[in-house]
């Protein structure tokens, strides 16, 4: 069994976000949308979204082009994802529709019980203690609302490691797949994941291991 090895919290150089933007990341990324288009099906109580760890902006551009009454606001830690992310915001002629905001997703400026989805893709492997950001998430979402999140899991064995970075990151640059490799061994495991999310009154079921190298957890706020 691989143990956790904890990279940095926060992208702190311009370089480093350049090259996760530049990694191919659509697959993943309309996977997630769809996804979560899946969940919502049409139950959500409002359109208002908050995405934890937005990175450079592709999510939220994908999402907002697949559900058109959605607003997002889109935070990052790292001012230089959301350099990129306000380009690709831009770009996509989206900016009437996501804001973008510098937030620690632990420690949140926002109202209780506000947002009807809140969502976060690949955040939680860049925390220490991730039960503070996933406390925090619950509480700013409405009674009834959607949580959905979604990370990389841990492989058990270097094996593993060696064979996941190969093949989906076999393409990319040395830089990109030594970033995949640290990730991968951020990642919590299933078990890990689970237990958070009890601890805040969730059931173990609603995480499922949902690729090869993601779980997912989806949640409703009681109301």
């Amino acid at each position: 069994m691989l143990e956790r090895v904890l990279e940095p919290e926060v992208m702190e150089t311009a370089d480093e976000a350049r090259e996760y933007d530049m990694m191919d990341h659509s697959a993943v990324n309309q996977l997630f949308v769809d996804d979560l288009m899946q969940a919502l099906d049409g139950g959500e109580p409002s359109a208002d979204v908050l995405d934890l760890g937005c990175g450079t902006g592709q999510i939220p551009v994908a999402l907002c082009e697949a559900w058109e009454e959605c607003r997002v606001m889109a935070t990052d830690l790292s001012i230089n994802m959301l350099d990129l992310a306000n380009y690709n915001i831009e770009v996509a002629g989206l900016t009437e529709r996501i804001l973008l905001q510098q937030l620690d997703a632990k420690e949140l400026p926002c109202d209780d019980d506000y947002f009807g989805v809140v969502i976060s893709n690949s955040i939680v492997h860049h925390l220490p203690d991730p039960i503070v950001a996933l406390r925090e998430a619950v509480r700013v979402t409405a009674p009834g609302g959607l949580i959905f999140f979604r990370d990389l899991l841990r492989p058990t064995d270097e094996a593993t490691v060696g064979s996941l970075v190969s093949q989906y990151t076999g393409e990319e640059s040395d830089a990109a797949r030594k970033m995949f490799d640290e990730s991968l061994r951020a990642a919590l495991n299933l078990d890990e994941i689970r237990a958070l999310v009890e601890q805040l009154g969730f059931s173990a079921d609603t995480v499922q291991a949902t690729t090869d190298r993601h779980w997912t957890w989806i949640g409703r706020k009681v109301a």
